[in-house]
């Protein structure tokens, strides 16, 4: 059983930084992609980053030079160092495990506001 717990959301001012990390359980991790993904109220989930297990690394372009995605594979965590936050950015966040994005966290909030 495949299991992903994010964490790190929360309150953050416009222009602060966040580090949103993901946990997963299970051995498959080292050999999947991970993504993470946002869901604004109102909106569409979209992908924000993803990460290959060779760590190559894609980006949204409202994200690209702000947001980073890292993994390491000895905690089967991935992380998402987000700076220069915008109001726009306020969201939940969900990372995801596999080249299908098979499996998804529960999400966190992150809220950008002043």
């Amino acid at each position: 059983q495949v299991q992903l717990v994010e964490s790190g959301g929360g309150l953050v001012q416009p222009g602060g930084s966040l580090r949103l990390s993901c946990a997963a359980s299970g051995s498959i991790f080292s050999r999947n992609a991970m993504g993470w993904y946002r869901q604004a109220p109102g909106k569409e989930r979209e992908l924000v980053a993803r990460i290959t297990s060779s760590y190559l690394t894609i980006y949204s372009v409202s994200v690209k030079g702000r947001f980073t995605i890292s993994r390491n594979n000895a905690k089967n965590t991935v992380y998402l160092e987000m700076n220069s936050l915008k109001l726009e950015y306020t969201a939940v966040y969900y990372c995801t495990l596999g080249n299908g994005d098979d499996y998804w966290g529960q999400g966190t909030q992150v809220t950008v506001s002043s």
